[in-house]
């Protein structure tokens, strides 16, 4: 597997193909974002050029000093995290996982980022930001336990400064506002970081948690991944304007910035986060970018979007944009990228040993530690469990003989 590889998987149809509506009407608004680029921050083009012009100047001095030594860096993080993505979603089809909530296309959002935080900064994630677990040292394995079912997340949150995943949507920026205020008041040099996607800016969670960090100029980052999508309906149908402008109406500034790009989402995140420890508040980014993939594996996105959409993302691919700018500028070689694809497939075998070594989730567990002395619904509820539990006769119970079936 080629560390571009997944990149290129294709969906089985198109979308237009799909009762309810109409290949005409799919494609018109497929044509009218391809029209309608966004402005937006970037320092790195698809074709791996660096951008140079006023307009971007505030954030370029950000990644001024960085050496190809971090661009390596950069682009060895997206790498072994798309991997790390690409086997937990084939361990979920082979049945070792009961989800997985893929990042494909993310990985230069979450990377640049991510490796903007300094060690003292907290992280609030959702439960799509394996790439900034990877950045904040968090084992891929303890990621893919939450998922199997047999732990709650797996890490010390206080261990990496990185919050456990949160599932309720948009929740944690509340939780992430509340502990900036926190950090305020204590009068320490650190700032948070808060992660959530497009469809959660409609949360109320996220409305009041913008509300409170203004109004205590709260030193927290809003960090939104417009990955387009939020499941099956459009950003169009979450907002009239873009999501970066929502922040004006609160009183602090936000900024959209090309999330395919881990150059300027190193360079806006640092500047957001320099604002946020020298006391001015807070800010909202907006990473523009696109979910290559299903929302979770439960999806399928060819029911709802057109192949000719994702076709046109895919030449916006973040890990093959830094390639074309590490080579032009001749900061590596084929010896570096031979490497790291044996890294990667290294990665990817420890990771899938890890998982089957795992024991099968407790079924009972979810009864447990519900009510600190328990309740007598819960037990009512456990004893209905496991009566449907014992519901299933084996086999050799059933009288159930294979091959002795009809047709």
């Amino acid at each position: 597997m080629t560390v571009e590889s997944t990149a290129a998987r294709k969906p089985r149809r198109s979308a237009g193909s799909k009762a309810g509506t109409t290949g005409t009407e799919r494609t018109t608004r497929t044509t009218a974002r391809k029209s309608a680029e966004p402005e937006l921050v970037q320092l790195l083009t698809p074709e791996g050029k660096r951008v140079k012009n006023a307009k971007n100047a505030e954030y370029a001095k950000y990644v001024a000093g960085v050496t190809p030594e971090e661009l390596r860096g950069l682009y060895r993080d997206m790498v072994l995290t798309r991997r790390f993505d690409a086997e937990a979603t084939a361990l979920q089809r082979q049945g070792e996982l009961g989800l997985w909530a893929s990042l494909l296309g993310q990985e230069a959002a979450q990377i640049g980022s991510g490796r903007a935080l300094r060690d003292d900064d907290y992280v609030f994630p959702t439960y799509r930001e394996h790439g900034v677990a990877w950045c904040r040292g968090v084992d891929p394995a303890n990621l893919l336990g939450m998922f199997r079912g047999v732990n709650n997340g797996g890490w010390d949150p206080n261990g990496n400064n990185f919050h456990l995943y949160t599932i309720v949507i948009g929740s944690q920026t509340l939780h992430a506002t509340g502990y900036a205020m926190g950090v305020a008041k204590d009068g320490a040099d650190s700032a948070v970081i808060a992660y959530f996607g497009d469809g959660a800016s409609s949360q109320g969670d996220v409305a009041e948690s913008f509300t409170f960090s203004a109004v205590y100029n709260a030193p927290v980052v809003f960090f939104c991944q417009n990955n387009q999508w939020a499941i099956s309906e459009p950003t169009e149908k979450q907002t009239r304007v873009p999501l970066y402008q929502r922040a004006q109406g609160y009183g602090f500034p936000g900024v959209r910035v090309d999330g395919n790009d881990v150059l300027a989402c190193l360079a806006v995140t640092r500047w957001a986060l320099d604002r946020a420890r020298d006391g001015e508040g807070p800010t909202l980014v907006e990473a523009y970018t696109y979910r290559m993939g299903a929302h979770t594996t439960s999806d399928d996105p060819t029911k709802y979007r057109a192949d000719e959409e994702r076709e046109a993302w895919e030449a916006k691919d973040p890990i093959l944009r830094l390639r074309r700018h590490l080579e032009a500028s001749n900061h590596t070689d084929e010896g570096f990228f031979a490497e790291l694809e044996a890294e990667s497939e290294a990665l990817g075998r420890r990771v899938r040993e890890a998982v089957r070594a795992m024991p099968d989730p407790d079924r009972f567990a979810i009864f447990e530690n519900v009510y600190a002395d328990g309740h007598a619904l819960v037990d009512e509820e456990r004893a209905q469990f496991a009566a449907y539990q014992a519901s299933f006769a084996t086999e050799s119970e059933s009288g159930f003989v294979a091959g002795s079936g009809g047709n």
